[in-house]
């Protein structure tokens, strides 16, 4: 902080933005970008850093407000819990805390063009002036990693359903309806979707750092050719798809007006329109892009077509998830009849469960690092076990178990908490109402239309009513052996402009169902399953929809209290154990198949 102070002093630069992303506004981001953690120690996967002389703040949301507390402790930050009454944005702090005449700066690589936008058109009517150039932390990190080259890998048809050839001609039927000259895509995922590639370059995010260029006539792909084996490259050039190195793209696309040989003799007789999304490309790139092109700002054309599984993406994802399922009841298993008997802690036994999901055939690693948290560990939402705060797990309270992995057939997220003995009331309270939340959302129909914002309250519900809630979402979409996060659709109440997933539910689109509850300092409880949307019958009323459990692993019956559900609710959860008897008993041990039919057993 002190050298990051003295090096802005030296530029003047009075106040320093830090956001979480890399160049490409990727939720979780490689070693290389990791410069808000450098600065702060925090941690989590979520947050925005601003440095002045005189303070330095953290932003961050309702999932790591405890985690961040503990973090934050000592250092000089002031943590600022983002949705919370009367806590400034960070552009409401930094509109109030600059005064005219001076400066803030950021690398522009890391802050996408609509939130440069949005800054510089509040700052400058109170003359302050803002220096996007600068790689502060860059310059003083003595130590930071080198950016991330891992070996890319090829997707067959068998996986992915389609083509990238049929897949990359639909973006040009998208772009020539648009009228569009060329489409720059920067979104990791959206550029592993759609050329069927998938890279290591961000742990466990399947992706490959990499900007793309299409026109009618070529595929530029911008990314570190050493990176793409001999076999890859070939595949991907007989496509149309040539490689260029990874910076070059800002030359790219300040060349663009010079390159309409390029694009076809239209384009020499006209402005360029460059089809991007200013919410995903950074403000480096897009003040690359000389005024007389034209910029089409909307959605990547890929968003949807990602979101929406094809019936064979559907169908390896419901494979995906026998297999999940038969490791994560082994650990079920494994951890309640062990408990008390072997030594176990939060670490071992994330070490454990990832031994049992290695075990499945074409597991390709965790979707994102694994939440094992006993006890108060629960209560910090993201929490993650590390050598100083890893504890025994004993048989007594609840632990909570978000995990998730990737296998060729597609990406998992699973959440259930489990019961290591002895439970409180309040504890079989809060376990049930957040249960009855999580299936009467899954057993939702509903005319096609609605959006997340139509179903959150059903989550809640059973909280609400007794005036509790849960400080997060209740989902989020689900790649397809790629990001476990996914755009654009998911369950929240509230308009968050940032993640704009407020879109209506198409057949093919998976969703977490997540609602939680958390006790500070006492415990915390989750339940989660990917559901995916299906078409229900058709009426004169209109098309219905509703969806189906993918997750196949039971939860704790010993945490639930039968007589505060309604019958129907007991009914939705005796035929979703019925149904995760029936389809992952027989690849279990004799042992396993015994305990899991009690563990089934209808209520």
């Amino acid at each position: 902080m002190k050298a990051l102070r003295s090096l802005m002093k030296a530029k003047g630069i009075d106040a320093y933005l830090i956001p979480t992303d890399d160049f490409h506004a990727s939720e979780y981001v490689g070693d290389y970008f990791k410069c808000r953690e450098y600065i702060t120690g925090f941690t989590g996967s979520a947050g925005t850093a601003v440095v002045m002389q005189d303070m330095a703040g953290l932003w961050t949301d309702g999932r790591y407000f405890i985690q961040a507390e503990q973090q934050l402790s000592g250092s000089g930050v002031t943590l600022f819990k983002m949705g919370e009454p009367e806590v400034p944005t960070v552009h409401e702090f930094l509109e109030k805390h600059l005064g005219e005449g001076q400066c803030l700066g950021f690398d522009g690589r890391t802050v996408s063009a609509k939130e440069a936008e949005e800054l510089d058109g509040k700052l400058r009517e109170k003359g302050i002036r803002i220096d996007d150039a600068e790689d502060l932390v860059g310059e003083i990190w003595t130590d930071r990693p080198a950016l991330s080259c891992e070996p890319v890998i090829e997707l067959g048809v068998k996986w992915t359903g389609r083509t990238r050839a049929e897949k990359c001609a639909d973006v040009r039927k998208k772009l020539q309806e648009k009228d569009a000259d060329v489409f720059l895509l920067t979104s990791l995922d959206d550029i592993a979707w759609l050329l069927n590639i998938r890279g290591a370059d961000i742990h466990c995010n399947p992706v490959v750092l990499s900007y793309l260029a299409m026109t009618q006539k070529e595929i530029l792909l911008f990314a570190n050719e050493k990176a793409f084996p001999e076999e890859v490259r070939h595949a991907l050039e007989s496509d149309g798809v040539a490689l260029r190195p990874y910076d070059s793209v800002y030359a790219y696309a300040a060349a663009l007006q010079e390159s309409g040989a390029a694009l076809g003799d239209a384009a020499m007789h006209q402005n360029i329109k460059v089809l991007l999304c200013r919410n995903a490309v950074n403000s480096r790139l897009v003040s690359s892009i000389p005024a007389n092109v034209e910029i089409l700002d909307e959605e990547n054309p890929t968003l949807l077509p990602k979101a929406i599984k094809n019936p064979t993406e559907v169908a390896n994802e419901r494979a995906a998830h026998v297999k999940d399922g038969v490791a994560l009841t082994k650990f079920i298993y494994w951890l309640k009849t062990n408990v008390g008997k072997i030594p176990m802690t939060e670490l071992s036994a994330e070490e454990h469960l990832y031994e049992l999901r290695a075990a499945q055939e074409h597991f390709m690693g965790n979707s994102f690092d694994p939440i094992i948290s006993y006890g108060t560990h629960a209560a910090i939402v993201h929490y993650s076990a590390t050598q100083e705060t890893d504890i025994p797990i004993e048989p007594r309270g609840l632990l909570l178990a978000d995990t998730g992995g990737q296998y060729l057939e597609g990406t998992t997220d699973v959440t259930r908490t489990i019961v290591m003995g002895p439970l409180t009331d309040e504890e079989k309270k809060y376990f049930t109402l957040v249960l009855r939340g999580m299936l009467n959302l899954a057993d939702v129909k509903f005319r096609y239309g609605c959006t997340g914002r139509n179903f959150d309250y059903i989550a809640r519900e059973p909280l609400w009513r007794i005036g509790e809630d849960f400080n997060h979402g209740t989902g989020h979409g689900v790649g397809y052996f790629l990001n476990v996060h996914e755009s654009p659709n998911g369950f929240r109440w509230k308009h968050v402009p940032e993640r704009d997933d407020d879109v209506v539910f198409e057949e093919g689109m998976i969703t977490s169902d997540e609602p939680g509850y958390y006790a500070e300092g006492k415990f915390g409880i989750r339940h989660e399953n990917l559901i995916l949307c299906k078409k229900a019958e058709k009426t004169e009323a209109g098309q219905f929809m509703c969806f189906e459990h993918l997750t196949m692993v039971p939860f704790d019956l010993d945490g639930v209290l039968p007589e505060q559900m309604t019958e129907r609710e007991r009914a939705l959860l005796n035929a979703y154990h019925a149904k995760v008897y029936e389809t992952i008993a027989l690849q279990l041990e004799p042992k396993e198949r015994e305990w899991l039919a009690q563990a089934t057993r209808a209520i």
